[in-house]
């Protein structure tokens, strides 16, 4: 499976680090792609690193202004010439996606697929991963907008909350049937 996740490429304290360095062994040791936004730096290095030290494959897909900073032993390098490019490219190579904490770009990003699976335009799994409380507040953002009647399906056709990388990566496996 091709999962896409959306991150964060700065450097993070431990708390987030650790928990995402085993979600990239799950990912590795599953046989899993990682689809990213190909950054040899931060948050992105550590999921990177992890998934492909442990036997997965890495097709990236950084922006023209950040290739500076790409990785360079990717499986598959991708430079798109503007964020926009890239969000759709991202999607168009994955099977899943996973959002892992991340700041604007993150948030830019986990809303345009949900706002896509809102309106039918894909049918992709999506795992916001809640990575110590992270999205706590967003998570209760979410839930006020179904409650208040600001979401046309239920907020569980659009997103899966996930508390660490297991339940994240067994949602993921089941919905697109890998036993």
């Amino acid at each position: 499976m091709n999962i896409c996740v959306f991150l964060s490429a700065a450097d993070l304290d431990e708390r987030y680090t650790r928990p995402a360095r085993e979600f990239a062994e799950l990912i590795g040791k599953g046989g899993h792609t990682l689809v990213w936004g190909g950054s040899e730096s931060g948050l992105m290095k550590v999921v990177a690193d992890g998934v492909q030290e442990n036997g997965g494959r890495l097709v990236g897909v950084s922006v023209d202004f950040l290739a500076a900073k790409a990785r360079t032993d990717a499986d598959e390098m991708v430079i798109a010439a503007d964020l926009a490019e890239r969000k759709a490219l991202l999607l168009a190579k994955s099977d899943a996606v996973v959002i892992m904490v991340g700041g604007t770009g993150t948030l830019d990003e986990a809303t345009e697929i949900l706002e896509l699976k809102k309106h039918g335009r894909t049918d992709k799994p999506v795992v916001l991963l809640n990575t110590a409380g992270f999205y706590d507040g967003l998570k209760q953002q979410f839930q006020r907008m179904e409650d208040e009647g600001f979401l046309p399906v239920p907020l569980t056709d659009l997103v899966f909350f996930a508390e660490d990388g297991v339940a994240a990566l067994a949602y993921l496996e089941e919905s697109h049937g890998v036993q």
